[in-house]
């Protein structure tokens, strides 16, 4: 009886586009071979141009995974106990693509077991490869995290323990001894404090860390001037600094502001600095610089010349599950959390941390964080000045944010908000005037002085000496003189 291949070939329906049917028959006289019509969508190849292949299709299966799929086929065709079997495996499309496939077969046996008729699906499995893939390192990632956090845990159980010992022993030697001299007392005592010093750091840094972690600890971010952050972390740093005959130096210029998390960008300044001083030698210095790095970020350096860091040691830097503890050039403890906590805040910043370090040469760590654009304000009641000194200020400081304000009282919330690079306050003004002005942003104001321009029209010798008092720049308002105002504010905001 002879097989009409046209009706086989018309019943094999596909039912979605992502997958195809063949069947091959070797009951007959004459064996043939058919595929679906949904062989073009998922190869490329119609089934004429497939057939008319010398291996009938085999030529488009890649080559890695050809070898193991005949071998598994072959072995397949001979277990009379089997009817059915699944393979994975790639595909080379007709336009070199390659696709990941899963291939479902049947067969029919004869009565000697021989498989005589073979039935196919061939579908594209690569969304489920990339899924299956993305899960498998993500899965990975999942070990490494807590194989870390595990690793992590010994390594901070330690360190919670160890400042006790010295706590512990020095409290009770100081209880029991009564003959102990004043320097005796003095010197177990100062172990004490750095001891409880250094637990109060660990647990701070282990805080923040978990708060991080688990999303509890949220960045508010405002206009931040950098050189009075940076100020602020190295008050705090002064003692040791001085005890071990370091300078800090700061370069940074007074127009640069940032927008962070102030508290916690000064930590960040704060561990660098004190790593810093920690591994450096006595009577060096440390240079702490920053400055704009492009249009969105600004870039902070710490820079040492004292132990380095070894080959060894620099891929454990910031990794939580790797922390180390190194003393410092005079014995120092440090948390071993510090660096890790670090690239934590930087990164919440939308910002990313780099470090260069040669063994007894020194480290210098980078990390850069948002800019905030910096912005002229404007106090005025006159809406012709308004618009007359914001267009020019437009035109000659095209990066600056130009503000405005109707009187003394607007200004004084804008200057809370944003804190302004530069202000330029008329005199005469309803509700306060431009000294009332300047009284009030005196006392307000807890970061640096804003430089102040103030606009004087016919006042008296009186007015003027009032804002000079100040350290008030002033300038005749009427007309604008253009090139003593540019003058002026170039001045101020180098």
């Amino acid at each position: 009886m002879k097989i009409n291949i046209s009706n086989i070939f018309n019943q094999m329906i596909d039912r979605f586009d992502d997958e195809f049917y063949w069947y091959e028959d070797h009951s007959g006289k004459e064996d043939f071979l058919v595929y679906s019509p949904n062989v073009l969508k998922v190869t490329g190849y119609t089934n004429e141009e497939i057939l008319e292949m010398p291996g009938k299709g085999r030529e488009i299966i890649f080559d890695d995974d050809l070898r193991e799929m005949r071998e598994t086929v072959e072995e397949f065709k001979y277990d009379s106990s089997k009817n059915s079997l699944s393979m994975e495996f790639r595909m080379v499309r007709k336009d070199s693509k390659i696709i990941w496939v899963k291939e479902t077969l049947v067969v029919e046996r004869n009565r000697r077991g021989v498989a005589t008729k073979y039935y196919g699906k061939i579908a594209n499995i690569g969304q489920f490869k990339e899924t299956e893939e993305l899960l498998k390192n993500e899965i990975e990632e999942y070990r490494k995290t807590n194989s870390s956090k595990d690793n992590f845990l010994a390594l901070l159980s330690h360190d919670l323990r160890a400042p006790f010992t010295s706590i512990l022993g020095f409290s009770e030697i100081l209880m029991n001894e009564g003959n102990l001299s004043e320097r005796e007392k003095s010197e177990y005592l100062s172990y004490i404090n750095d001891s409880s010093q250094n637990q109060l750091r660990l647990i701070n840094d282990l805080l923040d860390w978990s708060r991080i972690q688990t999303g509890r600890l949220k960045i508010e971010s405002t206009r931040v001037h950098a050189k009075s952050l940076v100020y602020n972390a190295v008050s705090s740093l002064t003692g040791i600094a001085v005890r071990k005959n370091i300078n800090i130096n700061v370069n940074i210029p007074e127009s640069l502001y940032i927008e962070v998390d102030e508290r916690l960008i000064t930590q960040v300044i704060s561990n660098l600095i004190s790593n810093a001083i920690k591994f450096s030698y006595e009577k060096t210095s440390v240079e702490v610089s920053a400055n704009v790095y492009n249009e969105l970020f600004s870039e902070f350096s710490v820079k040492d010349t004292g132990v380095g860091i070894s080959e060894e040691n620099k891929e454990k830097i910031f990794r939580i599950g790797r922390t180390f503890t190194t003393e410092g050039t005079k014995g120092e403890k440090g948390t071993g959390l510090g660096l890790a906590l670090t690239k934590e805040i930087v990164e919440k910043h939308g910002g990313v941390i780099w470090f260069y370090s040669n063994l007894n040469e020194g480290s210098e760590f980078h990390f850069i964080v948002p800019t905030s654009q910096n912005t002229i304000l404007i106090v005025t009641s006159d809406k012709h000045k308004k618009e007359s000194y914001s267009k020019l200020l437009k035109q000659r400081y095209p990066l600056y944010k130009i503000v405005t304000a109707e009187n003394g009282y607007e200004a004084l919330g804008i200057i809370i908000s944003q804190m302004p690079s530069v202000i330029i306050t008329d005199h005469e003004m309803p509700l306060m005037n431009g000294i009332q002005l300047i009284q009030s942003i005196r006392r307000k104001d807890k970061g640096p002085d804003i430089p102040i321009i103030a606009l004087l029209s016919k006042q008296s010798e009186e007015v003027k000496n009032s804002y000079q008092q100040y350290g008030i720049k002033t300038i005749k308002d009427e007309p604008i003189d253009e090139d003593e105002l540019n003058e002026k504010l170039r001045s101020l905001l180098n």
